[in-house]
């Protein structure tokens, strides 16, 4: 049942202050979101948080309460950084396998997501859970314009190339412990590229030649603003610091 802070619509995106980092808290909400809202025992979770760290349960806990969840609660407290999203990572993805039906299977999952992609808007964290892969989070507008851009690549087949680099453009700024900075920008220049290819009917011409050979209606002063960064990305994309 939604709390009445999500039925009235009060849930608040506070500026992203956290990237590099796990703070403590989510290390203590994922536990609990996992085990209170998706009927996860701590021995359910032990395998899985060991798996991910490459430890060993402890063969001298046998209750769930309190030793195996303690267990598991230092575990997860006491990782790097990183380690802690590829926990939250594989969570969904054993809730979406290991229920006995298809419905289920999906109703939890989409529940942990949810509550972990809420808990980084309302705590400042630059991530977000999509589809269960951990994925890079900016500010709303940025979001909004980056769901709208793969949204009308994805329902034109012939896009598909473009909305493909757009997407591993996404995946190159999500990396960890560091964002693939250069990659991100060449990935997001070939996708702006395939779609001026496109438009222009030129398969075999780069988007710089493209913008100095023809016509396309980008209004002052964004086309000159794609020609420069078409020129930076060439010139430096390769070479970032």
């Amino acid at each position: 049942m939604k709390t009445f802070s999500k039925r009235h619509g009060y849930i608040n995106e506070v500026e992203i202050t956290v990237r590099e980092d796990a703070p403590s808290g989510l290390r203590c909400f994922v536990i609990d979101i996992a085990e209170d809202d998706c009927d996860l025992s701590p021995s359910d979770l032990r395998p899985i948080i060991c798996r991910v760290l490459n430890e060993s349960p402890n063969s001298d806990n046998w209750t769930n309460y309190p030793n195996i969840d303690y267990e598991i609660r230092y575990l997860i407290g006491n990782c790097k950084w990183h380690k802690v999203y590829d926990i939250i990572e594989r969570l969904y993805a054993y809730l979406i396998k290991n229920n006995r039906y298809e419905r289920e299977a999906d109703i939890k999952a989409n529940i942990f997501q949810d509550e972990i992609n809420e808990y980084f808007l309302e705590n400042g964290i630059g991530w977000k859970l999509v589809d269960g892969q951990i994925e890079i989070r900016g500010a709303e507008a940025f979001e909004k314009i980056m769901k709208s851009a793969q949204e009308q690549l994805e329902s034109n087949i012939q896009y598909s190339t473009a909305s493909k680099e757009l997407h591993e453009a996404i995946k190159d700024l999500s990396g960890r412990p560091l964002a693939d900075t250069t990659g991100a920008i060449q990935h997001a220049m070939a996708s702006l590229e395939c779609v001026a290819r496109e438009i222009s009917d030129q398969p075999k011409l780069t988007l710089g030649k493209i913008m100095e050979r023809h016509s396309i209606t980008i209004p002052p002063p964004l086309d000159e603003a794609v020609k420069k960064a078409w020129g930076y990305a060439s010139e430096y994309g390769r070479h970032l610091q």
